[in-house]
């Protein structure tokens, strides 16, 4: 009678071939990518070359302070990042390759949280430059002006003019106000945020020769701010700032619906020119002012590059060695893997791509150690399993099966720090969680998809077949 649960497999011959396949597919992939990795590495004119960072490259770093007070809280995280659109377009016009511009607040626990934009400009070792190119964007403001505050403080300046001998007089007063205490000029909410485009322009004036001026265009929700104002304050001057200063104070004749404005301030062609030019760039939502310049010089870049990779190297062989010494066989194939696992991490670190600092390079030699954790794991429950009495195939896999749950908790628990890192850290933190968790991640696939192929591919053996397979498949100073 025929058996109709007998399970029909591939004879040994198949399966061999089909592990064999697999792994030759594999090394075909991985020599792929080292060849990707090689060409962007040997090529200066190469579409993935590897993003340095500014302590690697050399360049300046320069962090800049935003003066948000008088701002709503809720509104400071969308104008931080209109602040960092701008500085970052005006530096990207002016050549300025791989800048890096971001945000970075202090600490939450500090008494009042300051806000900083910090720009980055590899290559760029002169502080004075990297200022330049910067540059100085101008702060607009559309401010309403007080003609009671106004006359009541020309009045009492005159009469400290006409003082005798340049006596002080008491504190002039209106309506029980001081006059030193009132401000002129009123804030209107209409700022440079949203200035949607300026362009220079030569206006006719009556008399004389035609005004250089500059035509402003502001967002649809600037448009209305606009005419809103215009229409609540028919009669009055409205006051246009640039950088705390004014520049010019127009009446307001009529409401002005369309989203338009004219600054006039009599302006040389090349003044109207240049200030049309810097708004175009950006007028900065919020003043800032320069906190904290630092240059990092190319050659001290080199040096510190030099180091990380001499490092990692010395990092990788030594891994390698103890692997290929304690797990023989198996050790060389975690060998092999961790080759291919640095290939990877070096394609990833182009296509990305991901700035390498020297944070970064930290991460990467770190993430070389535990890279074989994975393969520890498999190789113990493997040498368990052929102590049984299972061939060394079976035994492969029956350790991956029984390795798996330790190497999915341990590398969760690695993958949730450089999560929480990356989320709070600082910039240098951050480098180091990202590369350190991408590194976790391939490691695991490496251990997982890599050395599995390969190590089933070997010849199946036991452990009874020879001496020579119990060493090779043996660990420490044992031969089984």
């Amino acid at each position: 009678m025929t058996d109709i649960n007998k399970t029909v497999t591939a004879p040994d011959g198949t399966q061999t071939f089909i592990h064999l396949f697999r792994a030759l597919l594999v090394l075909v992939a991985c020599g792929l990518i080292g060849y990707f990795v090689y060409s962007n590495v040997s090529n200066p004119d190469a579409k993935y070359p590897f993003k340095l960072g500014l302590d690697l490259a050399g360049g300046s770093h320069l962090v800049y302070e935003a003066d948000v007070t008088g701002i709503a809280p809720a509104e400071i995280p969308e104008l931080m990042a209109v602040l960092r659109e701008l500085i970052e377009k005006r530096v990207n016009s002016l050549g300025v390759e791989e800048n890096t511009v971001y945000i970075e607040e202090s600490s939450f626990a500090a008494e009042e949280k300051q806000h900083r934009l910090v720009v980055e400009l590899p290559g760029v070792t002169n502080v004075e430059d990297a200022v330049a190119k910067i540059g100085q964007t101008p702060l607009l403001e559309f401010k309403l002006i007080d003609e009671e505050a106004m006359a009541a403080q020309q009045s009492a300046a005159a009469l400290q003019a006409n003082a005798t001998s340049g006596a002080l007089i008491g504190n002039v007063t209106v309506n029980g106000e001081a006059v030193a205490d009132m401000n002129p000029y009123v804030d209107t909410g209409l700022t440079g945020r949203y200035l949607e485009s300026a362009q220079y322009q030569r206006n006719a004036n009556q008399g004389s020769l035609p005004e250089s001026v500059v035509a402003i265009t502001f967002t649809e929700e600037g448009g209305e701010l606009f005419a809103k104002i215009t229409r609540e304050n028919t009669g009055k001057q409205l006051a246009i700032f640039l950088d705390g200063e004014i520049v010019s104070a127009p009446n307001i004749n009529e409401a002005i619906v369309g989203g338009t404005a004219i600054i006039s301030g009599g302006f040389k062609a090349e003044e109207a020119k240049l200030l049309a030019q810097n708004l175009k760039f950006g007028a900065l939502p919020v003043p800032i002012s320069l906190e904290s310049t630092q240059t990092i010089g190319a050659s001290l870049g080199a040096d510190v590059l030099g180091k990380g990779m001499t490092a990692g190297v010395v990092g990788l062989l030594v891994v390698i060695g103890f692997m290929v010494v304690w797990y023989r066989l198996a050790g060389l194939i975690a060998g092999l893997a961790l080759l291919v696992y640095v290939t990877v991490m070096l394609a990833l670190f182009q296509l990305i791509p991901v700035t390498l600092t020297a944070a970064g390079l930290a991460g990467f030699i770190l993430s070389l150690g535990m890279a074989v954790d994975a393969n520890v794991l498999v190789f113990e429950r493997m040498k368990e399993e052929m102590r049984a009495g299972k061939s060394s195939r079976t035994a492969a896999k029956e350790g991956f099966r029984r390795a798996w749950s330790a190497i999915r908790d341990g590398n969760a628990t690695s993958i949730l720090s450089a999560i929480i890192l990356f989320w709070f850290g600082t910039s240098i933190v951050k480098g180091f969680a990202l590369v350190f968790g991408i590194g976790v991640i391939m490691s695991m696939l490496s251990a997982l998809i890599l050395t599995r192929t390969l190590l089933i591919a070997l010849p199946d053996k036991s452990l009874s077949d020879s001496r020579l397979v119990r060493f090779l498949y043996g660990s420490g100073f044992t031969r089984s």
